[in-house]
């Protein structure tokens, strides 16, 4: 789920449009679920998913880029500046690389 990359790290993220409210769900299949309030057209949910990884790991929206699965619900996004242990603190989730 979470695995370390050159200047910062992966996370594999399940992402739920449409969702009543926008956050993090917790982990499902082995990735952080997020839900976002967002439809998935012309990129909308995949901009509020960026918004709510940047508010929750408290780093700029810059820091955070979609790297794999833009049209898929399984996506792979990069975190620069942060370590495992930076998310891990920030999610409150086990270390599972």
């Amino acid at each position: 789920m979470i695995a370390p990359a050159p200047g910062g790290v992966l996370l594999a993220v399940r992402i739920v449009p449409r969702a009543g409210r926008s956050g993090v769900a917790g982990i499902r299949d082995g990735a952080l679920l997020v839900r976002v309030n967002a439809p998935p057209v012309e990129g909308a949910a995949n901009a509020e998913l960026i918004e709510v990884l940047a508010r929750l790991l408290d780093v700029p929206k810059r820091a955070v880029t979609i790297v794999a699965g833009e049209r898929s619900r399984l996506k792979r996004v990069r975190v620069e500046g942060m370590t495992v242990e930076d998310v891990n603190a920030k999610c409150r989730m086990p270390n599972a690389q």
